[in-house]
């Protein structure tokens, strides 16, 4: 099990280019179970999850190929409408083809979800709104067993009680290819759903109002090969824009996706660190003392709860004191008692945490809890005085293109180990 050390203190300096959404391509390998031929991906990074639903396109029958940043996929001859645990129990993801194998063959046997620490996120939501366009349920052995009617998914409307990202990509999945008009209100309106729905177009399916929480989609007969670029990982560039603010230093992102990161931005800026929007590049300049800020994590547009750890860990050097609410997720505040071993000064009320400012974190062992907690605790150490060994990075290599490598072509010390 590999480990990261890190010898912190080091300012940042130079470019890095920001990978391919993480979140959009795999929504976009699940939309090639409808494709009636291959579909062929651009920008695709270099992520585990990412292979692991390539596994299991391949385990259904399909042909899926991954090379360097290209990557194509052909389930257009499917055998088996299957995900088993085996494949999917360290991937939420899984969930994803759900909805595509009701909608092309009508029957799906999923695994229920696994891979996730920061809170339930059950599937409920799906399932009800599969029912809705006429599906049966069952539930059977930790799967869900789902059969299409007679005729195929029908058109329906669907309101979902809470926003749900994945719900939402499932049923306009699910809903291309479903007899007449299907609408769904409260729909998320993240920018990797809006990825996958003029991916989903580029195939020719007929969606409209993405983007906003009403999406209207009209069910086409088929979907035809297409080649699609997807977005940039958002998330990635947050990580490294708050990594240039905590460290210090200049910092260029080449294809830092402005519009998806206004709300982190603007927390940035509040923050006192530069922000200069150059085309699709960004630099970051952070050379002064960081001030606290608040942050309440929301849907998008609101501050995403995928940047909220990494948002912290810049909170335990601000000069006064923040407050941070976590909305989205109930168990999304374990990387506080790790950056705590650091020596910040974070106190937990429910779902808020109050983090005050210290003059300096001091390096010291630490454990990723998940994803997210991963590349908080590798910012912290940036700032901290000394070294820092973060075990269990596994998690960072689930979501993130080589984030270590990309930190040490900055300026930072950083090194992993295998045991």
């Amino acid at each position: 099990m590999d480990k990261i050390i890190i010898e912190g203190g080091q300012p940042l300096h130079g470019e890095v280019k920001v990978s391919g959404a993480k979140n959009t391509i795999l929504p976009l390998m699940a939309t090639s179970i409808l494709c009636d031929g291959p579909l062929i991906l651009g920008n695709v990074p270099r992520l585990k999850d990412l292979v692991t639903m390539a596994r299991l396109l391949s385990h259904m029958g399909g042909r899926a190929e991954m090379d360097g940043n290209m990557a194509e996929f052909d389930l257009s001859s499917l055998s088996a409408p299957e995900a088993p645990y085996e494949l999917v129990k360290t991937m939420r993801a899984s969930a994803l083809v759900l909805g595509p194998l009701l909608a092309r063959h009508g029957r799906a046997r999923v695994s229920l979800p696994g891979g996730c620490a920061i809170g339930a996120r059950p599937i409920d939501l799906h399932l009800k709104a599969l029912e809705a366009m006429g599906a049966s349920i069952d539930l059977d052995g930790g799967y869900v067993v789902a059969r299409a009617p007679q005729g195929g998914l029908r058109g329906a409307r669907i309101h979902f009680e809470t926003v749900t990202v994945t719900g939402t990509e499932n049923l306009m999945m699910a809903a291309a290819l479903a007899k007449g008009q299907t609408i769904i209100t409260n729909a998320a309106r993240e920018p990797e759903v809006t990825d996958t729905a003029q991916a989903l177009i580029a195939m020719g399916a007929r969606i409209s109002g993405h983007g906003t929480d009403e999406l209207i989609i009209e069910g086409v007969d088929v979907l035809h090969p297409a080649t699609y670029w997807a977005m940039p990982d958002r998330i990635e560039a947050g990580t490294l824009i708050v990594a240039a603010a905590i460290a210090g230093g200049e910092v260029v992102l080449r294809g830092s996706p402005h519009a998806a990161l206004e709300a982190v931005y603007a927390k940035i800026r509040d923050a006192g660190v530069e922000l200069r929007e150059e085309e699709d590049d960004l630099r970051v300049i952070s050379c002064g003392a960081i001030r606290s800020t608040n942050i309440t994590t929301q849907p998008h547009p609101g501050f995403p709860t995928d940047m909220q750890a990494q948002f912290m860990a810049l909170m335990t050097i601000g000069d006064k004191a923040s407050i941070i609410t976590e909305t989205i997720f109930e168990n999304r505040f374990m990387h506080v008692s790790e950056l705590s071993r650091l020596g910040a000064d974070i106190t937990m009320e429910g779902r808020t945490a109050v983090v005050k400012g210290v003059y300096r974190l001091s390096g010291a062992p630490m454990m990723a809890t998940d994803l997210r907690a991963s590349a908080s605790l590798i910012l912290a150490a940036l700032a901290a005085h000394g070294q820092s060994e973060i075990s269990r990075v596994y998690h960072l290599d689930r979501g993130y293109d080589r984030l270590d490598e990309k930190l040490t072509s900055l300026g930072a010390r950083i090194k992993r180990l295998s045991d």
